[in-house]
């Protein structure tokens, strides 16, 4: 008696699930590097810290050539010196205050606004990143707002201003979002008195980078561990399928 030939649908179902798992990983975990991001993501209120504008180029034909960085208003940041940045050009504007501020015992009516980068590029599959040394950070707030205006060379323009709503989801163009803690003993973050950069405050950003990244998270939040841990889970839901196949194509067929 001829013995039946095993039935090949367990497999088919098998990588079925396998291919819809990959799209899962590449639908969930694409976007959490697609927007521009604020790192570190939290800092002590009433100091100074060095923060990183992350902008990395999402699209495949085409370089990035200028990033604005509107900086918040409603509390505004008594200094903002961007790092030099090899390759771009900086323009730091201000703009009168309708409150003056207090730092030191001195009242400031003037403060920065806004702040551009241009002359450089972002290529295909690369990011740029723009320190800037900032403060004093308020203690008045739970956050501060930076929108960001990202410009490629084929003239499109992608304008990261959404701000989520408190237990909302993430907008489809989220800016780049500082939480503010409690402020340390010292209020000065990463910075000296005078709001100047320490020159290793570059170093230690990258170092702290690094270690967030060797620990599977990043400063765009916890959609990236998501997407890992959902995208692992399918995976292994495939490999599980192919070996039942496997198994029930042996049974189906004995020796």
């Amino acid at each position: 008696m001829t013995p039946s030939m095993p039935s090949s649908r367990p497999v088919r179902r098998a990588a079925a699930t396998t291919a819809l798992a990959a799209a899962s990983v590449l639908a969930l975990s694409g976007p959490a590097f697609a927007h521009v991001t604020v790192d570190p993501s939290e800092a002590p209120g009433g100091g100074y810290a060095t923060l990183n504008f992350k902008v990395p180029n999402e699209r495949d034909d085409a370089s990035t050539t200028k990033l604005e960085i509107t900086l918040p208003t409603d509390h505004p940041l008594a200094t903002a010196m961007p790092e030099p940045v090899p390759g771009w050009d900086v323009k730091v504007e201000s703009g009168k205050l309708e409150k003056p501020l207090e730092v030191h015992g001195e009242k400031i009516d003037e403060a920065p606004v806004k702040i551009t980068w241009s002359g450089g590029t972002i290529e295909p599959g690369t990011f740029q990143r723009f320190p800037v040394s900032v403060g004093r950070l308020t203690e008045d707030a739970d956050q501060l707002v930076f929108k960001a205006v990202q410009t490629y060379d084929n003239k499109e323009v992608v304008r990261w201003i959404e701000v989520a709503e408190d237990g909302g989801e993430e907008p489809d163009f989220p800016a780049p979002v500082l939480s503010l803690g409690e402020g340390g003993d010292d209020h000065h973050g990463h910075g000296d008195d005078d709001g100047k950069a320490d020159g290793n405050d570059t170093d230690k950003a990258s170092d702290d980078d690094t270690e967030k990244t060797a620990a599977g998270s990043h400063s765009g939040g916890g959609t990236d561990t998501t997407a890992r841990v959902l995208g692992g889970l399918g995976l292994a839901a495939g490999v599980g399928g192919i070996a039942y196949g496997v198994l029930a194509g042996r049974r189906r067929n004995p020796a």
